[in-house]
């Protein structure tokens, strides 16, 4: 990922947001063959001090559950468009449409498993996870017969980044005018681009995108 020095973020609790309000994620691989496979799918994270893991599962039908190795994860935070008239300076600096956002690139290995017990654990705690996110009660029963044999259906992961990269392009590259002018547009419209406004602000955590 292309990351200017303006829009870099170091500090981990930025990841700890991200994943916090995005936890569907996107996965990418690469086959034997060169081809590149990507899956969206829901994960868990947790982090210890800098070590970051990353669970998940695939459908077994999908032909990325074969994989183990190098794996490129990506976390989509909040965007919106940004439009040049709503910069005080456009004409002066003769300003162009762009594009505000924040996301994550986590490159490391990836560990595949099938083992009913590590998946049965697994779904315990993703379903635990979000149905708590979703106000619901629903939860994953592993010695309920009907629910263990749809364990064979799926494989499971875990995912250990080596290198991570986030980055918040919110304008930063910009005057303090033109800022201000930004998170006022933005704050104005849709979900996605009021989360981006508060990100500008400094209010919290990018929300839910």
């Amino acid at each position: 990922m292309h990351v200017p020095a303006a829009f870099a973020v170091t500090d981990p609790a930025a990841l700890d947001a991200l994943f916090a309000a995005a936890p569907f994620a996107t996965l990418v691989t690469v086959g034997a063959d060169g081809a590149p496979c990507a899956t969206q799918l829901p994960v868990l994270y947790r982090r210890d001090g800098d070590a970051v893991r990353v669970e998940g599962h695939w459908a077994r039908p999908n032909p990325q559950c074969g994989h183990a190795g190098p794996a490129l994860l990506i976390v989509h935070g909040p965007q919106a468009y940004v439009s040049p008239g709503w910069y005080p300076d456009k004409e002066a600096a003769a300003r162009v449409p762009t594009w505000n956002y924040a996301t994550a690139h986590l490159h490391g290995m990836l560990e595949r498993f099938d083992d009913e017990a590590a998946l049965a654990d697994l779904l315990v705690r993703t379903s635990a996870a979000f149905e708590a996110r979703a106000g619901g009660d629903w939860g994953f029963d592993p010695f309920e017969p009907r629910f263990r044999r749809q364990l064979a259906g799926i494989v499971g992961f875990r995912f250990a980044p080596s290198r991570i990269e986030v980055k918040h392009k919110l304008s930063q590259n910009h005057p303090a005018g033109n800022r201000a002018a930004v998170a006022a547009a933005l704050a104005g419209g849709d979900a996605q681009a009021r989360a981006v406004a508060a990100m500008m602000r400094g209010e919290d955590a990018p929300p839910g995108a």
